[in-house]
């Protein structure tokens, strides 16, 4: 049985911040809110923690998994990024937006798109999000909280409760989540490409 945090969307409990911190750096898989939908999360280098989330969603192994940080001052160990993709990215931080990178050494293989090499980056404007990864000190490894056969993530803390309470280790509540995805967009080269059109707004990388 999984817990159950109700955390204020507005005014996160650090009390229970902590607490979310303290079962992610023990190997938990949480459930937790972003500023697009609900997404599964782990710590980086934990591989059973990876296996559960790739269980969950039924992912293959080509699956484009995503750090999320808490700013642009952790990129650089994660992805190599020139200065005009700097420049968008500090342009359209914290957002709803999967950036997708190439991978430094410090991202592990299994985290890697095992063809590209790259690794998807995501600043998320959530406070509880923000909050979470401030106490952390490192970015999260996540997937979108989107089940298998489903055309949209999860967005009801109750029905998630109801579903993944024997799956995952803690359930974050923090109200609603939405119903759309980020926008993707690839920064492998010098043109940026929209990879997939989300909840992010696709004009400042569309020439």
């Amino acid at each position: 049985m999984s817990q159950y945090f109700r955390i204020h969307p507005k005014n996160p409990q650090l009390r229970l911040i902590r607490q979310t911190a303290d079962i992610i750096r023990s190997g938990g898989v949480i459930v937790y809110p972003t500023d697009s939908s609900y997404a599964l999360g782990c710590q980086i280098g934990d591989k059973n923690a990876l296996t559960k989330i790739r269980q969950i969603r039924r992912l293959p192994q080509n699956h484009n998994f995503t750090l999320v940080c808490r700013d642009l001052s952790e990129l650089a160990t994660y992805a190599k990024v020139d200065n005009s993709a700097y420049r968008l990215l500090r342009s359209n931080t914290p957002g709803a937006y999967t950036f997708l990178l190439p991978a430094t050494r410090e991202v592990p293989r299994r985290l890697v798109h095992p063809r590209k090499k790259t690794i998807g980056i995501r600043v998320p404007d959530n406070l509880i999000c923000q909050a979470l990864l401030e106490e952390l000190a490192e970015p999260i490894m996540s997937s979108t909280l989107m089940l298998p056969g489903d055309k949209y993530p999860l967005s009801d803390p109750d029905e998630i409760r109801e579903m993944l309470q024997h799956q995952v280790d803690l359930i974050v509540d923090g109200g609603y989540g939405g119903l759309e995805i980020t926008t993707m967009i690839s920064l492998e080269t010098d043109s940026p490409q929209v990879i997939r059109e989300g909840l992010g707004d696709i004009a400042p990388f569309v020439a």
